[in-house]
């Protein structure tokens, strides 16, 4: 599951104008973390970026991971995210 998430994070293209520079982008990861969206609905969301079957369960597993997560580890994760954007290796962006 870790190695799935892992996956599916270095897939996204991170961006870094100001914020990710894709609002999409930013819209998944806040799905992601939103306790409140549940696997159907995050499932969904992405839909359109889904091939085959194999495709929206991978989706699915990857968002009950974060389902699974404390809410400090929501909010952990979060952080990361913004601490990414705003670095300084990002500020030439």
């Amino acid at each position: 599951m870790k190695l799935l998430m892992v996956l599916m994070l270095a897939a996204l293209p991170l961006l870094c104008y100001t914020g990710s520079g894709c609002q999409l982008l930013e819209d998944v990861v806040a799905k992601t973390l939103d306790p409140e969206v549940s696997v159907p609905e995050f499932q969904q969301y992405v839909q359109e970026f889904t091939d085959s079957e194999a495709d929206k369960n991978a989706v699915g597993e990857f968002k009950q991971c974060f389902l699974n997560q404390s809410n400090e580890t929501l909010q952990n994760f979060d952080l990361m995210m913004d601490t990414v954007y705003n670095s300084y290796w990002c500020k030439f962006f």
